[in-house]
């Protein structure tokens, strides 16, 4: 339930989502959306399962060569799962925002 605040007080802004966090979280989707298995997955991009599985908890900052071969082992064009990345953390905070500009004040989300 939400809370019920008094008029002038305002919840602190959600803190923005971070890119690695958005990517992993995208990555692992897409993955188990395929019914794809963590170590194979893995296997075909060259890399450690433990660094996908950490690439995915957005524990790590790949490099665009590692996107590239992680995107490439799922099968899935790279503009096409940054688009997606790109939709989540927008939709965090609002779809109409023009891009590389933050809104002039607070941003209120619904509880």
């Amino acid at each position: 339930m939400a809370d019920i605040l008094p008029f002038h007080q305002k919840r602190a802004p959600e803190p923005e989502p971070l890119w690695r966090e958005a990517l992993g979280q995208r990555l692992r989707a897409t993955r188990e959306e395929q019914g794809g298995r963590l170590v194979d997955v893995a296997e075909r991009a060259g890399i450690s399962p433990q660094y996908l599985s950490e690439i995915e908890r957005g524990r790590k900052e790949p490099s665009s060569e590692m996107i590239a071969a992680v995107t490439g082992a799922l099968g899935v064009e790279l503009a096409d799962l940054l688009i997606g990345v790109a939709g989540a953390v927008r939709g965090r905070h609002g779809a109409g925002l023009a891009v590389g500009r933050r809104p002039a004040g607070p941003v209120l989300m619904a509880a």
